[in-house]
């Protein structure tokens, strides 16, 4: 793990309620969150978005590490560097030249495990390039080894998301960007990498990306960033959804209260703890509605983490989006 900040790249963007900014580049996004199973301790790990580096194009969207935060209360947040041998490719360590995007963690009983967004080299475009997910474990959440690729349903997946469901099989949804970016599943019985058998789309409809799935108030629910908010879906099963609402329902939609929550809520991650929701979430603080890629607008490049608590009413999912977290601290 390899640890580093840059004093004053984000000085202009603390000013706000945020849970966490990343110090190297202020480009957190994507944030899962799981406890050590020993320590207790909240970890965080991240997409480490390069927003503070111009380049072509959308190159600062890709070069992309895993960030580190981790807390003992999961309201303050310190920053423990990047997984750096999650990389694939050879050389030094200096001369990076990889992709690396949303983390899924979770723990099987026995071992942490990995499951992460790889795409080789550094684009500047969005399209012409393959998108895979790899497996990765762990016995402490710091060191990581390579277990190898999940072969899915095409070869421009990201954003894994998995879950042990009710009928005894382990599920992982997944963006599909070759299915017009919708929520494709594959399932396992054992979570062994050449185990994994794809089922086909999970959600269909407007594109979106990030599926998120968990368990509160009996329910099933999966959340899905439309770049707009996120839909809810609900589920007995964790197999058949339907959607919360009409079409164009959302949580996180409408703007926050909190200072720097005045935008759109995207790609989260849910921890139920003691039957209590909590998600964890980014915005760009400073963006101002125009599209995000190619842009001379830094400003709207970075990102920060905010959570908020997530409630089961009459067997509706809300958000209150203002609110405290208050995850609780070391129990051990």
């Amino acid at each position: 793990m390899t640890a580093g900040a840059h004093p004053g790249i984000v000085d202009a963007a603390t000013a706000d309620d945020a849970l966490f900014h990343d110090p190297v580049h202020d480009g957190a996004t994507d944030p899962t969150v799981i406890r050590h199973q020993v320590t207790g301790e909240w970890w965080m790990f991240y997409t480490q978005r390069r927003a503070s580096v111009d380049g072509p194009g959308v190159a600062w969207v890709h070069g992309s590490r895993i960030g580190v935060a981790r807390s003992a209360d999961g309201d303050r947040w310190r920053y423990s560097g990047t997984l750096d041998d999650l990389r694939l490719g050879g050389g030094p360590s200096t001369a990076w030249d990889e992709t690396h995007w949303a983390p899924e963690v979770i723990h099987d009983g026995e071992r942490y495990r990995m499951y992460l967004t790889v795409i080789d080299g550094i684009p500047d475009r969005w399209e012409g390039h393959s998108r895979r997910i790899v497996e990765y474990e762990s016995d402490d959440l710091e060191r990581w080894r390579l277990v190898g690729d999940i072969p899915l349903s095409s070869d421009r997946v990201i954003d894994a998301c998995v879950a042990h469901c009710p009928d005894g099989l382990w599920r992982m949804w997944f963006k599909d960007e070759a299915d017009g970016s919708t929520t494709w599943v594959a399932s396992s019985p054992d979570l062994a990498p050449r185990s994994w058998r794809v089922e086909g789309r999970a959600i269909g409809g407007r594109p979106h990306e990030g599926p998120n799935v968990f368990e509160l108030g009996g329910w099933w629910w999966m959340l899905v960033d439309e770049w707009r908010g996120m839909g809810v879906f609900r589920s007995r099963d964790a197999v058949r959804w339907v959607r919360q609402g009409g079409p164009d329902d959302v949580i996180l939609g409408a703007p926050g209260r909190r200072r720097g929550d005045a935008t759109f809520g995207r790609h989260g991650d849910v921890v139920v703890e003691g039957g209590r929701g909590i998600l964890f979430y980014f915005t760009h603080p400073h963006w101002d509605g125009s599209e995000l890629g190619p842009t001379d607008a830094a400003s709207a490049r970075l990102s920060a983490v905010f959570a908020a608590p997530l409630t089961v009413e009459d067997g509706v999912l809300r958000c209150d989006r203002d609110a405290a977290p208050h995850l609780g601290s070391i129990t051990n």
